[in-house]
C-alpha cells in the first residue's frame, strides 16, 4: 500500500504541532518539505517555516526538499504548474524506489489554502493506486487569536476566512456580511492603506488585530490601527476583525441582541465590548513591541 499523507505542522512555532503529526512524520519512509525556489535548486533555498518545524522533531536523514513557487500570484502560472509537476514526479519516484509512506509537511492545516491539495492531485493522476490521507494542524488564525487574547466567535456569530489574493473588495464584502472576518496574505491586496480603508469604512478598524511572524523571532502582534498605511508587511501576515459585541452573552440570541449591554460578571459589571479580551490597545502595542525586540521561539499565514 502506498500512502501520501499531508501533515499539518502548525503556523511555525515548533511547539504547536500535534502528537499525531509528530508520530506520522517520524514513521514515514520519506518526509517532504516545501521550499521556495525552482526544481533542481532546492539545496540553495532558505529553510521555511514548515521545514524548521519538521527538523525540530524528525531525523534529518528522511527529510527531502521539494521546490514550489510559493509566492507566485496570478493563478496557475507556468512556474507554479511546473513546480507542482516536478513535486508530483518526485513523490512517484520515491514510491517507485520502494517507499510505502510519504509524508508532506504543510504549514497550518492541509485542508486550508495548502499546497498539499495540488500535490495530491498530481500524484494520484500519475498513480491512482496511491491513498491520500491528511493530519489536521493548528492554523495561523488560531495562534494569533490565542496570543492576542481575541475571541473568534460567540453565540450565533459567523466566521469567514479569506485570502486577500481575492483583493480588497472581497474584504469589504466580508466585513459587511459577516461577524468575525479573518484575512490571510495581507500584502497580496496591494498597499496596506486599502485594507485600513476597508476596515475604517466598516467601522471596524479599532477592534482589528494584526499579526506577522507569530510565534517566531521578530513576532509582530498589534492593533491593526497601529500599522501604518504605507508600512511593508510580510506576505503571510494575518488580520482578525472580531464580531462586534455588547457584553457577556450579547450574541447568544443573534444580531438583534448585539446592541444591548448584557449582564456582566456576578458583580453586575459589563462584559467585554469587543472580540478582544486581552490587553488594551496601548498594552497590546507594548506587548507587540516587546515581541519584535526579542526571540519568541522562532514561518501566514
Amino acid at each position: 500500500m502506498r500512502r501520501l499523507i499531508g501533515v499539518g505542522v502548525g503556523p511555525g512555532d515548533p511547539e504547536l504541532i500535534t502528537v499525531k503529526a509528530i508520530r506520522v512524520l517520524r514513521t514515514a519512509d520519506v518526509v517532504l518539505v516545501p521550499v521556495l525556489g525552482r526544481a533542481g535548486e532546492e539545496d540553495r533555498a532558505e529553510t521555511g517555516r514548515a521545514e524548521a518545524t519538521v527538523r525540530a522533531h524528525v531525523d534529518g536523514a528522511v527529510i527531502r526538499r521539494v521546490a514550489f513557487a510559493l509566492n507566485d500570484t496570478g493563478g496557475v502560472t507556468q512556474a507554479r504548474a511546473a513546480a507542482w509537476d516536478a513535486a508530483a514526479d518526485a513523490v512517484t519516484g520515491v514510491f517507485a524506489a520502494g517507499a510505502g509512506t510519504v509524508a508532506f509537511a504543510t504549514l497550518g492545516d492541509p485542508a486550508l489554502y495548502s499546497t498539499f491539495s495540488y500535490l495530491a492531485q498530481g500524484v494520484t493522476a500519475r498513480d491512482p493506486g496511491v491513498t491520500v490521507e491528511t493530519v489536521p494542524g493548528i492554523t495561523a488564525l488560531q495562534d494569533l487569536a490565542a496570543r492576542s487574547g481575541t475571541v473568534l466567535t460567540e453565540g450565533t456569530e459567523s466566521l469567514v476566512l479569506l485570502p486577500l489574493t481575492a483583493g480588497p473588495g472581497a474584504l469589504a464584502e466580508a466585513l459587511a456580511a459577516h461577524d468575525t472576518v479573518v484575512a490571510y496574505k495581507l500584502s497580496a491586496a496591494g498597499p496596506l492603506d486599502t485594507v485600513r480603508k476597508a476596515l475604517a469604512e466598516a467601522g471596524r478598524l479599532d477592534g482589528a488585530v494584526f499579526g506577522a511572524r507569530v510565534g517566531l523571532a521578530g513576532e509582530d502582534i498589534r492593533p491593526a490601527a497601529m500599522v501604518e498605511a504605507g508600512e511593508r508587511v510580510p506576505y503571510l501576515a494575518t488580520l482578525i476583525s472580531p464580531g462586534q459585541r455588547g457584553g457577556r452573552g450579547s450574541r447568544l440570541a443573534g444580531k438583534a441582541a448585539a446592541g444591548a449591554t448584557a449582564a456582566g460578571p456576578a458583580d453586575g459589571t459589563a462584559g467585554p465590548a469587543s472580540g478582544a479580551v486581552g490587553p488594551s490597545r496601548e498594552a497590546a502595542d507594548s506587548a507587540g513591541q516587546a515581541g519584535r525586540a526579542g526571540d519568541s521561539r522562532g514561518g501566514s499565514v
